[in-house]
């Protein structure tokens, strides 16, 4: 199949609409199930990319939860803690296998934005993971292959009309890429760029310990960062993104927003959310919803009287500034990943805040020397890897 036909593009009056291989031969997907727009494959294709990599680099089967062209979440498959199965609504499932955690850590990470995702494995979907999506809301996945008693238990969801996607992963695209904008072709060779230890060499703080542990994390960032829209920053700690801040136009701007999903991933597994009275008939998505509020400045949308009965079985407790602060300095040993330089020290201020010891960034402010010294106040270690990894 050269090209496939679809609904519309990225808007209902954007037609007529397709994807097709520009030079013959045949399209490396089939469609298994489902109807998959523009968007959906814009998503697939990138995720795909991404978690081809982190498998690549890891040696670990990956997932990756992507919106709006972005990764909202992506990690390698380790085994889930107690609490992480809990935050992230799963541990009544029993044990995963690798790729089900892979996934449930990458949704898990920040819910929100994974509401009605598309999905990105990098290995065959198993019965773990095909049950894992089907109790979640999203769009669709893409894979290389689905084990039949999987690719039942997806077919079945959304009524019948759940997206399946299967790649042929052997296959490796032109090396020159091209896209139109205004009418206008633009041309560039593709981000063949492999994130390896060699980018993370050249630490340039008094710090140079980054243990292998940190140098994982650090890889699942960059690769990360390879495939978010620019400007933007990921936290990463034991092997998952747990905060991506995308599309900003300031880079404190992407170091505060995803500063701030890493502190609410935190937040969320601390005894105070962890206990929370919900009522039994929650659906997940409300309780995701509802806790982001609680641990909010807006915390009183779920606790004024009136409100919280519709969430709780007894009114919690505020979780005041103070306590939410107490917990989060608990926050240690993460890893962060820039696009392109730090400009400011603001950066690595708030950094530290969110618990950040390793940073990987290309390097090459005209204050670079501001970045290492605030890095040297907090005992942090940084690399400069000299590669920007911007992605539009």
């Amino acid at each position: 199949m050269n090209e496939l036909e679809l609904k519309y593009g990225c808007n209902p009056n954007q037609k007529p609409s397709r994807i097709f291989m520009e030079k013959g031969g045949d399209l490396p997907i089939t469609v298994l199930n489902g109807k998959p727009g523009y968007i959906n494959f814009l998503d697939a294709f990138n995720g795909w990319q991404l978690v081809r990599e982190l498998k690549k680099a890891t040696g670990l089967p990956a997932a990756t939860s992507f919106k709006h062209v972005s990764p909202a979440g992506a990690a390698v498959g380790l085994p889930l803690t107690q609490t992480e199965a809990k935050i992230y609504w799963v541990e009544d499932l029993g044990k995963l296998s690798p790729l089900a955690s892979a996934y449930a850590r990458a949704r898990g990470a920040d819910r929100m934005s994974s509401f009605g995702d598309f999905i990105s494995l990098s290995d065959v979907c198993d019965e773990d993971t095909a049950r894992l999506i089907k109790r979640e809301v999203s769009d669709g996945v893409i894979a290389p292959g689905y084990t039949p008693e999987a690719l039942e238990i997806l077919k079945a969801k959304k009524n019948g009309n759940y997206n399946v996607i299967q790649i042929d992963e052997s296959y490796e695209p032109e090396e020159i890429e091209r896209k139109q904008v205004f009418g206008i072709t633009f041309e560039q060779g593709r981000n063949e760029l492999v994130i390896d230890d060699a980018l993370m060499s050249n630490i340039v703080t008094e710090n140079k310990e980054i243990p292998e542990s940190a140098k994982i994390d650090l890889a699942i960032a960059l690769i990360t960062l390879k495939y978010t829209q620019s400007n933007s920053v990921c936290f990463v700690k034991g092997g998952q993104a747990i905060g991506i801040g995308a599309g900003q136009q300031s880079r404190i701007h992407c170091t505060r927003l995803a500063g701030s999903k890493a502190d609410n991933w935190f937040l969320r597994q601390s005894p105070q959310v962890l206990n929370l009275p919900f009522k039994s008939d929650i659906r997940r998505a409300d309780r995701d919803n509802t806790i982001d509020l609680y641990i909010g400045e807006d915390y009183m949308d779920v606790l004024a009287d009136g409100e919280w009965e519709k969430y709780f079985t007894t009114k919690p407790e505020v979780f005041t500034r103070e306590a939410k602060k107490e917990w989060l300095s608990g926050m240690t040993d993460v890893a962060l990943g820039s696009d392109a330089f730090f400009p400011f020290g603001d950066n690595i201020e708030r950094a530290h805040k969110s618990g950040v010891k390793y940073i990987a960034q290309p390097g090459g402010s005209v204050r670079d020397d501001n970045v290492i010294e605030t890095c040297n106040k907090y005992g942090m270690a940084m690399c400069f890897t000299g590669i920007r990894l911007f992605h539009h």
